[in-house]
């Protein structure tokens, strides 16, 4: 059975906040959102470069928790945009946690690392070079720490 779509789905602790930040450092536009009768959201799409971002509000009782905001994170989001110092700056501005400095990787972009107000761990970068497969590969082993 093939693949036709694959989306990042986020847990925040509170979805009008998320959305701000979301609308603020990545330029989002909320598509629509499902709340319940007492308030709580239960489904938010939101639009980033013509990619949809999934976000609900948390559903405990189904063992849908937003991550621990002073935690480390097994998943990043990676995203390209035109300027990362810039964007990065912005993300920090509007609360996020800056977790790397952007610097200029051996794999051909800039980039650096934020903790979103909500937990999530966003890497944003922007090209700078065309490096192969194999080129990446040799800077890849001539380095201490690749990550």
């Amino acid at each position: 059975m093939p693949v036709h779509e694959l989306f990042a789905y986020l847990c925040v602790g509170n979805a009008e906040d998320a959305i701000a930040f979301y609308r603020e450092v990545l330029d989002a536009r909320e598509k629509f959102r499902l709340v319940e009768p007492g308030g709580r959201v239960g489904h938010v799409e939101i639009e980033v470069a013509g990619t949809t971002l999934m976000l609900c509000e948390p559903y405990p009782e189904y063992g849908i928790v937003p991550p621990d905001p002073t935690a480390s994170s097994s998943v990043t989001l990676h995203i390209h945009v035109d300027d990362a110092d810039a964007t990065l700056a912005r993300a920090v501005d509007v609360g996020a946690t800056l977790l790397m400095p952007p610097q200029d990787m051996f794999y051909g972009e800039r980039s650096g690392v934020v903790r979103d107000p909500f937990g999530h761990r966003w890497n944003i970068g922007h090209s700078i070079e065309d490096v192969t497969p194999e080129e990446m590969q040799r800077r890849y082993e001539a380095i201490d720490s690749p990550c």
